[in-house]
């Protein structure tokens, strides 16, 4: 190697560490952000990560608690056994996943000789549009697919400039495991065919069988996802059912939103308002007459137009288009548009834009050239600095939903989930204030009611409560929280039979509702029926081994029956899980003393006063043991 190669080599690696650096900058917000809608079906309640058979069951069967994505399963589950449920981990591994993204980008343009190719994988590293999929940990599914996505185009422009089988066979498994990803990267067989028609290749009779396997696994995979979608996702009812002519509509109107927040990314939010759309109204039609004037003009002009920029917006609609209305999305419930829809179709754009400015940067001469470096380098930091805004959005639930009622006041959804987030935080009040005006947007929420009917709960206001949680229950059927959230009403009430009843439903709705199966259990041995009580304790174990309330009463159970041994294990186990609980390390205390070992007791009840002053069990059997 030469010393220019060596010196060239040394100035690329200066250029991906630099595209790192600036990545991790922007995202700086997100370092230590914490959970956010979706994140506990994904992770922190998701059972699949920690249960010994939880691989095979991602892969094999239907348990998934959302879309067949067995790769992001996979990746969250390692995640899960090196950082539990420490939120900064995740979101650390989607930044650096992101970066990864923007290099690989980066050597894909330039292997495709594309000017700017770093400036513009520098716009796509620090576009704040992005940041929906870098800051939410449950869009690792979105990282993860592009970053397999890119690596697949890679070795396909190798196999199609050097024809070696060993690339088509690694571009062929990288498509597969984007797919396993996220199944939007359906589009790679597009792609395929426009980075053909971009290297100035005959798309022939071969070129299309070596495509055809490409075309069959996106395929199969788009039609899993249309049906998990609809028949384990339910995307059914009134709100799914739009007509055809109103889906283009929504097509059609939704690529110019995208446009538009690429060239001027303000006013980002992560829930936008859903437009009301009627394709008997003329207006309404004014975005697919745009759309086709100019797909007809681009036509027309075709042999005028540079190859390269057919070629992205070509890419950029097609990338799109699984997400543009024509296949329905559960959160078309809610929204059209989602910024993380146009994670993988923003590279276009970004690639596009870097090119012209490169293209100003050779034409202008020396003074031009001073002026468009400058340009550029605003350029990036401004959208360092917005996106570094943006991140800081995703610090958690209660700042996210804040500031999307902020953004979009007349979403219900905002409200409710507002409202939830501060129910973790126990401000009941203003918990009840958000599901009141949820409620005012939309009279018929399941979710506004259960969270009104929960705060109420938590208020201790339980006959105020019960009404809104018999709604709740009423309009959603299929939904264990209501029936779960009346058991524990009932509870309040000391009406046992009735618990019972409610626990049992939600079970029925919900077979690894740990928390019923524990609260059944509590509700059974209130009745008396303590061999009955039992199974639930240990079915909640079962699914959840962390659950420290279960573990308690559990052992509690076997001390009353001088099975020392057994509640020992479950009153140690309880004292691991939260060594401020109180009430588990006075009846470890108890077990201790009943075995003889009175100094070990001795400290477990100083413990329990440490974590409650004063909690009188702990007190009184300190004083005994004090006066001996």
């Amino acid at each position: 190697m030469t010393a220019f190669s060596k010196s060239q080599v040394a100035r690329q690696g200066l250029y991906g560490l630099l595209l790192l650096a600036a990545v991790f900058a922007a995202y700086q917000p997100a370092w230590r952000a914490g959970w956010i809608w979706d994140d506990d079906v994904y992770v922190t309640n998701n059972r699949l990560l920690a249960a010994s058979d939880g691989l095979s069951r991602i892969w094999l069967s239907r348990d998934s608690p959302s879309q067949y994505f067995p790769l992001t399963y996979t990746v969250l589950r390692a995640e899960h056994s090196l950082w539990g449920l420490h939120s900064s981990g995740y979101h650390c591994v989607n930044i650096l996943l992101h970066s990864l993204n923007a290099v690989l980008l980066w050597r894909l343009l330039r292997r495709l000789e594309i000017p700017g190719a770093w400036f513009g994988a520098a716009i796509f590293a620090l576009h704040p549009v992005n940041v929906e999929s870098v800051a939410w940990v449950t869009e690792v599914k979105n990282i993860l697919s592009l970053l397999f996505y890119l690596l697949s185009l890679r070795a396909w422009v190798e196999f199609v400039a050097g024809g070696r089988a060993r690339y088509y066979v690694f571009a062929l498994a990288a498509c597969a495991l984007a797919l396993f990803s996220k199944t939007t990267a359906c589009t790679l067989p597009a792609a395929l065919v426009l980075t053909l028609w971009l290297m100035d290749k005959r798309v022939d009779a071969r070129r299309w069988l070596q495509i055809g396997p490409f075309v069959a696994v996106c395929g199969a995979m788009g039609l899993v996802s249309i049906w998990w979608e609809r028949f384990h996702q339910y995307t059914v009812g009134a709100a799914f059912q739009i007509a055809w002519p109103d889906r283009f509509i929504i097509a059609s109107q939704a690529l110019w939103f995208y446009a538009g927040k690429f060239l001027c990314p303000a006013n980002l939010t992560f829930i936008y308002p859903k437009w009301p759309i009627d394709a008997h109204h003329a207006l309404d039609w004014i975005w697919p007459a745009i759309t086709l004037a100019c797909a007809a003009a681009l036509f027309v002009c075709r042999h005028f137009v540079p190859r390269g920029v057919m070629v992205v917006l070509v890419f950029y609609v097609a990338a799109l288009s699984p997400l543009l209305g024509f296949v329905m999305e559960f959160t078309f419930k809610y929204t059209f548009v989602a910024d993380h829809y146009q994670y993988i179709a923003i590279i276009a754009p970004c690639a596009l834009a870097a090119a012209v400015l490169n293209r100003g940067l050779l034409r202008y001469g020396a003074r031009g050239c001073v002026a468009f470096r400058a340009a550029r380098v605003v350029l990036l930091l401004s959208l360092g600095v917005l996106t570094w805004r943006q991140s800081r959005v995703y610090a958690d639930s209660e700042t996210l939903w804040r500031a999307n009622v902020a953004r979009n006041p007349d979403a219900a959804i905002s409200h409710n989930n507002l409202a939830a987030a501060l129910l973790d935080k126990s401000d009941f009040a203003g918990a009840i204030s958000e599901s009141q005006i949820a409620l005012a947007l939309e009279p018929e929420s399941a979710h506004a009611q259960n969270n009104l009917g929960l705060a109420l709960l938590r208020e201790h206001r339980v006959d105020d409560a019960i009404p809104h949680l018999r709604q709740a229950a009423a309009l959603d059927p299929g939904n264990p929280n209501p029936p779960y959230n009346l058991g524990q009403a009932m509870l309040a009430k000391n009406n046992f039979p009735e618990a019972a009843s409610f626990f049992k439903r939600a079970i029925a709705l919900d077979h690894n509702y740990a928390d019923a199966y524990c609260n059944l259990g509590f509700a059974l041995l209130q009745l008396g029926r303590v061999d009955d009580a039992i199974p639930e304790y240990r079915e909640a174990l079962e699914i959840n081994p962390d659950y420290a309330l279960a573990h308690n009463d559990l052992g509690g159970i076997y001390l009353r029956q001088r099975r020392l041994d057994e509640a020992l294990a479950h009153f140690q186990r309880a004292t691991q899980i939260l060594p401020n609980f109180a009430e588990a390390q006075c009846n470890l205390g108890e077990v201790l003393l009943l075995m003889g070992r009175r100094d070990d007791a001795f400290a477990h009840f100083q413990a329990a006063v440490r974590s409650h002053p004063g909690f009188p069990p702990a007190v009184r059997r300190l004083r005994e043991l004090s006066t001996q």
